[in-house]
């Protein structure tokens, strides 16, 4: 008869040790591989966004409440544009020109200009810097869906427990092209909601300059 191996306390512990540590590694190996896939979207949705920044394009957006907005972008020089209600933001290599009403002040240039708007309108580059904010949180829990706005193929990321952002929530969306076609969060205790409407591949040359009416204060 063929002879059993019999298993003492201390062998049972070694074994239970054994499986005990392989079970935590497929844990952290499974974990891990979470993080990277949290990570991977979050960082695919920023770089997708920050190719934007090489077009030539008008887009229009519908605002919370009713209101619309218009970013215009601009190469050779890079410059941008962006009209919401009640202001103006104009950048450009010479000048940064921040409008409020029909009252424009004119300061040195800030490229980092656009990152600041996170009110009615939030802009692509306030967008790109929240995600990059949430790839730094492992707390942040996302998911990622496709969808069609005004015509255009977008991929969508919605963002939640983010730290060190004006909207521990939020979600948006971005164009094939690398346009933000959509921004949604609380910001502040409002509702922001920005949706594009049109984008078109033309720019006006009267985008990047103050309104004949406006008084051009400078700051230099």
């Amino acid at each position: 008869m063929p002879r059993v191996p019999r298993l003492t306390p201390l062998g049972l512990l070694a074994a239970g040790a054994l499986l005990l540590g392989t079970t935590a590694c497929t844990g952290l190996d499974e974990a891990s591989a979470a993080s990277l896939t949290r990570d991977d979207l979050i960082s695919e949705t920023a770089a997708q966004l920050a190719a934007g920044d090489a077009l030539t394009y008008t887009a229009t957006y519908h605002l919370a409440g009713g209101d619309t907005a218009t970013i215009t972008q601009a190469q050779k020089p890079a410059r941008s544009a962006y009209v919401y209600p009640g202001g103006r933001l104009i950048v450009t290599p010479s000048a940064t020109i921040r409008c409020k009403g029909s009252s424009c002040t004119e300061s040195a240039p800030d490229p980092a200009a656009p990152a600041t708007l996170t009110g009615a309108l939030v802009t692509p580059e306030a967008a790109q810097a929240m995600l990059a904010t949430a790839a730094l949180d492992p707390e942040v829990v996302s998911e990622q869906r496709d969808t069609t706005i005004a015509g255009r193929h977008a991929t969508c990321l919605s963002l939640d427990g983010v730290t060190g952002t004006p909207a521990s929530a939020f979600d948006l969306c971005v164009t094939n092209e690398g346009a933000l076609a959509s921004f949604t969060a609380t910001i502040a205790g409002k509702q922001t909601d920005v949706t594009l409407t049109a984008l078109t591949d033309d720019t006006s040359a009267d985008a990047f300059t103050v309104p004949a009416k406006a008084k051009l204060t400078s700051q230099r």
